[in-house]
C-alpha cells in the first residue's frame, strides 16, 4: 500500500473515531455503571473473559438494585462482544463501553462500542466504571502529531502558543509598558532611553517566562520553535538569549509577521512554511490553494454535496476535500409518485425531517435506513471510482473557508464537467 493510501486511510479511522468518542462524551449513567475496558494486543481474551467474569460476580454486592443490575448488564453484553475475538485482539487492541445511559424523562438505554486498532497500541489493561465513558485515552492517541512552540512578538505585546499537528492553539499572552519614542517633557534623553531599554528588556523577560514556562516541560516532545515579529524585535529577543538554554537550541527559524496578536500566531505558521514542509497543516493548506487556483481562474473544482457527489459518480473527481469538522447526514428521499430521487444534508444530531419532492411536489418521508453519514457516503464512492480522499482542518483561513463558505465538501477534479 502506498503511503498516500495508507494517510487516506488512517484519516478515513481517524474520523470514525472521532465519531464514536463525540457520541460516548454526551452519555451519561445515573450512577457508576458505565464500563470501559481498554484492552492491549498481547492480552489473551479468555483472561479479559476471566476478568469481566470476575466483576460481575463483584457487582453483585452493590448496593443499589438499579445500579446493580445495569453493571451487571453492561458486563453481560461486553462478554458477548468479546466472544467475536479469537486468543488475542486486533492490532494496537481493543476499547470496549458499555452502559445504561440517559435516555431522558428517567429513562435508560443500553449502549455498547467496540473499537478495534486504535491509532496508537493500547499500553495496559484497563479496567473503569463510572458515571462517564473514559475517552481520554482514545482521545490522546487520535491527537495530531507534531509539535511545534510559536511565539510573536513586538515592543507592544506578544502572544505564545503551540502548534499541535494541523492545530494552532493560543495559549498566554502580554501586553508591554514600554514607553513610545517621544519623551515626555522634562525628560533628558539619555534618561528617556535609558528608562525605554529597561522596559523593553523587562518585557522581553517577561515573554521568555512564559515561553520557558510553556516549552520546557515538554522540550523533548518539541519538533521546533517558531519566533515571529517585525525586526527588530525578533532579533532582539533571540540575540538576547531570554530564552531557557534547552530550548534556545530548538528555535528553528524566525519570520516576520505584521500582527502579534492571536491572529499572528496563524500568519507566523504561514510564513514559516518551508521550516514546516512536513507538517499536517501545510498538506492541508497545499490542497486548498490548489482548489482556489482551480476555483478563481480555472475548471478543475467542484463543491458543495450535490455537485461533488454527481462528479464523484462521473468518476470526475481526482481528490475528495472534506472539512474535519464536518459532522452531517444525508437522507435519501425517493419520490414514489413519479420516481424522482433527492438528497438532503443534514446536522447529525437534528431528526430527519420530511420533504417535498423536487419533480412533483409530492410530501416525502424518509426512515432511518435512507439515512447515512454524508462523509462516509461520499467516501464509499470515492473509493469505487479510485478518487483520494483529504481531511483538512479547519485551523487556517482557507480551511475555515472549506467548512463555512462551501459546505465542507469539495473537490479537486481530473477533467471539467460543466457540473
Amino acid at each position: 500500500m502506498s503511503q498516500e493510501a495508507e494517510q487516506e486511510q488512517s484519516d478515513r479511522k481517524k474520523y470514525e473515531f472521532r465519531k464514536v468518542i463525540e457520541d460516548l462524551k454526551d452519555f451519561e449513567g445515573s450512577g457508576t455503571q458505565l464500563v470501559t475496558i481498554y484492552v492491549p494486543d498481547d492480552r489473551q481474551i479468555s483472561d479479559v473473559v476471566t476478568h469481566v467474569t470476575q466483576e460481575h460476580s463483584e457487582a453483585a454486592n452493590i448496593k443499589s438494585k438499579q445500579t446493580r443490575t445495569a453493571v451487571q448488564d453492561a458486563l453481560t453484553s461486553i462478554k458477548d462482544r468479546l466472544r467475536y475475538y479469537d486468543t488475542y485482539p486486533p492490532d494496537n487492541g481493543i476499547v470496549l463501553f458499555s452502559g445504561a445511559v440517559n435516555s431522558g424523562g428517567g429513562q435508560t438505554e443500553m449502549v455498547t462500542r467496540v473499537l478495534e486498532s486504535p491509532p496508537q497500541p493500547v499500553e495496559s489493561f484497563r479496567y473503569h466504571c463510572d458515571s462517564d465513558f473514559l475517552t481520554e485515552p482514545l482521545e490522546e492517541m487520535l491527537a495530531d502529531k507534531g509539535l511545534y512552540g510559536l511565539v510573536v512578538l513586538d515592543r507592544r505585546e506578544a502572544n505564545v502558543g503551540w502548534l499541535k499537528g494541523k492545530r494552532i492553539e493560543p495559549v498566554k499572552s502580554a501586553s508591554s509598558l514600554v514607553p513610545g519614542k517621544q519623551r515626555k517633557g522634562g525628560q533628558s534623553a539619555q534618561r528617556f532611553a535609558r528608562l525605554r531599554l529597561e522596559a523593553i528588556d523587562n518585557f522581553y523577560q517577561e515573554v521568555a517566562g512564559m515561553a520557558n514556562d510553556l516549552f520546557v516541560p515538554r522540550r523533548h516532545e518539541l519538533d521546533g520553535i517558531l519566533v515571529g515579529g517585525p525586526s527588530p524585535t525578533k532579533d532582539e529577543f533571540l540575540d538576547g538569549d531570554y530564552l531557557h538554554h534547552e530550548i534556545q537550541d530548538n528555535v528553528i527559524g524566525k519570520f516576520d509577521v505584521a500582527y502579534t496578536d492571536e491572529s499572528g500566531l496563524k500568519d507566523l505558521v504561514d510564513n514559516a512554511e518551508d521550516a514546516l514542509a512536513d507538517a499536517e497543516v501545510m498538506k492541508d493548506k497545499k490542497q486548498m490553494e490548489e482548489f482556489f487556483e482551480e476555483l478563481n481562474a480555472g475548471d478543475l473544482a467542484t463543491y458543495g454535496f450535490e455537485q461533488t457527489r454527481r462528479n464523484l459518480m462521473m468518476g470526475a473527481v481526482d481528490r475528495l476535500l472534506i472539512s474535519e469538522d464536518l459532522r452531517k447526514d444525508v437522507v435519501t428521499y425517493d419520490c414514489e409518485e413519479c420516481g424522482n430521487t433527492d438528497r438532503e444534508v443534514i446536522d447529525r444530531r437534528k431528526s430527519t425531517p420530511s420533504h417535498s419532492c423536487s419533480d412533483c411536489g409530492t410530501n416525502v418521508e424518509a426512515t432511518e435506513d435512507d439515512r447515512e453519514d454524508a462523509i462516509d457516503h461520499l467516501i464509499e464512492i470515492a473509493e469505487q471510482r479510485g478518487t483520494e480522499t483529504k481531511f483538512i482542518s479547519t485551523d487556517f483561513e482557507k480551511g475555515e473557508q472549506l467548512y463555512n463558505a462551501f459546505g465542507g465538501f469539495a473537490g479537486l477534479l481530473r477533467y471539467s464537467t460543466g457540473v
